[in-house]
């Protein structure tokens, strides 16, 4: 498989909407829609093409990838443990000390407010994270 550069901002976006397009099946549709989805609960969020292909959603660091598989639709987020989460919308990774997935099926379909309140509190999280380690130096 050919390795694909790191890119952000405008050159990323196009990407994913490159690869939503390219999957033209539920999971493009389901990707596209978890991806609004984050838009819409963190306008400032930066798109990112990380990994051979994977999707990743960053603001004062990283948020979430958004990999595609046959049978499923992955967002994982990188401090998900650290992430209150009433909603239980995580439901794999469970057993990890840091990250949390959220693993979407063909047909199902995921609770929006609980989901933009989880992008919310992990751009929080990341902020918080960063003042921290400013008062540090």
């Amino acid at each position: 498989m050919k390795s694909q550069p790191k890119a952000a901002g405008k050159a990323a976006s196009k990407l994913i909407s490159e690869k939503i397009s390219d999957l033209a099946d539920w999971r493009g549709k389901t990707l596209a829609r978890m991806r609004t989805l984050i838009r819409e609960a963190d306008p400032e969020v930066v798109e990112e093409w990380k990994w051979m292909g994977t999707p990743v959603w960053s603001h004062d660091g990283g948020i979430c990838t958004g990999e595609s598989y046959k049978s499923i639709v992955k967002l994982t987020f990188f401090k998900g443990a650290s992430l209150k989460d009433p909603a239980k919308l995580f439901n794999s990774s469970l057993d990890g000390n840091v990250r949390r997935a959220i693993d979407i099926h063909e047909g199902e379909d995921i609770d929006a407010d609980a989901f933009k309140a989880l992008i919310r509190a992990a751009v929080a999280l990341n902020a918080s994270g960063a003042k921290k380690s400013t008062k540090r130096k």
